[in-house]
């Protein structure tokens, strides 16, 4: 990973240890929709798990090129509906701008690919009546890539205490999401909340995302959000703050927030953490570095009643989601994720977004 990446957040595309679970061939895929760095994360770990990319489609030429740069054998299609042609396609992963990823998702269902997005996998809950429906006419998946879980080894090594009991029952998870705003970087779009979603839609789906997992739920309420302009008040249409609380339905409860407030002396684009409450301990997750101490992502920390333990899993967990997520499209099964809870993040996060409390500048 460049440092580059490390510090831009849109650009964050994490690069993990091979873990291929098809030959060659087996599981070809294509990208439509470049408006997001995340695109090249969801490429990278499809490929270290075998998967084929074969195809790229976006009409701005220069996000094409460089997408090209850094996948030198892929084929460029002359239009999407090229790549929905071909029948040897399984799967189509697209990081267009969040409102338009709906409707590409739709397109590439009622073509018989399967579909993974980035998140926010939509904007507006008529968008989210649209894909359960469709998902459930054409029976394709709408795959997603919450990444702050998927893509992080101390996030893959959270989830597998917590299934080994090591802390017990959860009964909280408290989520911090901080991102660096790098203005320069941005594209227009990013600027304009009817095309990125809000904040509580947009990264904060991820909390939401990590909340019912960790605490397995399937359901839960949306107590209370914010959400704020505090310091761009140049940028309107921008949300630079947002927080939220849920209780799920099995009583577990959650605080997350979610901000662009990232100083430019941290030497990570977030320090993404992520406090896991349990009858029997907890567990704090240091995602991206532990500050002050040590540059490597991935720091575990686990509090229990034989002691205190500090467990560095960089390097030592690999990304098994994607795997897992080809596994599903070829066999028609749920492990990777289950369509269900895919959906239900993106409601939560859109009704947090559409009753929060505006408490600072913006419109």
């Amino acid at each position: 990973m460049t440092e580059f990446q490390k510090a831009n957040g849109m650009n964050y595309a994490p690069q993990g240890k091979a873990n291929v679970v098809v030959g060659t061939g087996e599981f070809r895929f294509a990208a439509i929709g470049l408006d997001h760095g995340h695109i090249y994360g969801m490429c990278n770990g499809l490929i270290e798990a075998g998967a084929e990319l074969v195809w790229v489609y976006d009409p701005d030429p220069k996000q094409v090129e460089a997408f090209r740069l850094k996948y030198p054998g892929v084929k460029v299609a002359r239009s999407e509906q090229e790549i929905f042609d071909d029948a040897t396609i399984r799967l189509v992963a697209g990081a267009a701008i969040p409102a338009d990823r709906c409707t590409l998702g739709l397109r590439a269902m009622d073509a018989g690919k399967d579909y993974f997005s980035d998140k926010p996998l939509l904007t507006t809950l008529e968008q989210l009546d649209a894909a359960r429906a469709k998902a459930q006419a054409t029976g394709r998946k709408y795959a997603a890539y919450y990444s702050e879980r998927l893509h992080s080894e101390a996030g893959m090594y959270a989830g597998e205490l917590i299934q080994n009991g090591a802390i017990g029952r959860v009964i909280q998870v408290v989520g911090l999401g901080p991102h660096r705003i790098s203005l320069p970087t941005r594209p227009p779009w990013f600027f304009v909340k009817e095309r990125y979603g809000g904040i509580l839609c947009d990264i904060g789906s991820h909390q939401i995302e990590q909340f019912l997992f960790y605490a397995g739920a399937k359901d839960a309420r949306v107590l209370h959000s914010k959400v704020g302009n505090y310091h761009h008040p140049d940028r309107p249409g921008l949300e630079d703050f947002g927080d939220a609380t849920l209780v799920a339905d099995n009583g577990a409860t959650q605080y997350f927030r979610v901000d662009w407030f990232t100083p430019d002396g941290l030497g990570s684009w977030g320090d993404g953490r992520t406090f896991i409450l349990g009858t029997d301990g907890y567990i704090e997750l240091r995602k991206y570095l532990d500050v002050a101490r040590d540059a490597e992502p991935d720091h575990v920390y686990l509090v229990d009643h034989k002691g205190e333990h500090h467990i560095p899993v960089h390097g030592k967990i690999g990304y098994p989601y994607f795997g897992q997520l080809i596994l599903d499209c070829l066999n028609r099964t749920e492990n990777a994720m289950t369509q269900a809870h895919a959906f239900k993040v993106m409601e939560l996060a859109i009704q947090a977004e559409m009753q929060a409390v505006r408490v600072a500048g913006g419109k």
